[in-house]
């Protein structure tokens, strides 16, 4: 598409002095001023350099979200798993209770699993908390590696 000229009296072909179009929208930014090509091929290994970096980033963030999809589903089945044992204890419980024949007998009886279920309670959490943290730390380690080495080769 030609813009008519002869109405306007503009020539199409004018220029400034540094070789720009005076009409703006024809115009190539300033910032693009001085582009050679040494500065092309600088431009070049820079977006090489940060495409490496940024799959060094997605195999990190991988390999952390592969270790604490992990970590997450051992903690969820050990929780089943407990879950599970403590209902069984507490029907166990009730089993107990109904053949009991005296208010003493049920009182023993309660303080007994009372104990059991502290202890257990207190075993699982214990257990509960060691997997969380190595389910942090599994994580968070792949990230530390990643980024310690990722960084070093944006410089």
């Amino acid at each position: 598409m030609e813009a008519n000229t002869k109405q306007t009296n503009i020539d199409s072909k004018a220029t400034d002095e540094n070789g720009r179009s005076e009409f703006p929208f024809l115009a190539v930014p300033p910032v693009f001023d001085g582009l050679t090509e040494q500065n092309m091929t600088r431009a070049k290994e820079g977006i090489e350099k940060a495409k490496i970096v940024a799959d060094a980033i997605n195999e990190t963030l991988r390999e952390a979200y592969s270790n604490n999809a992990k970590g997450t589903a051992d903690y969820a089945a050990r929780v089943i798993e407990f879950s599970g044992a403590n209902t069984n204890a507490a029907f166990d419980f009730l089993a107990q209770l109904v053949s009991v024949k005296s208010p003493s007998e049920i009182l023993q009886l309660s303080i007994t699993h009372g104990r059991k279920s502290f202890e257990a309670t207190t075993s699982q959490n214990r257990e509960l908390w060691e997997l969380a943290r190595k389910t942090a730390t599994e994580t968070a380690e792949p990230l530390k590696k990643g980024f310690a080495g990722a960084l070093p080769k944006a410089a």
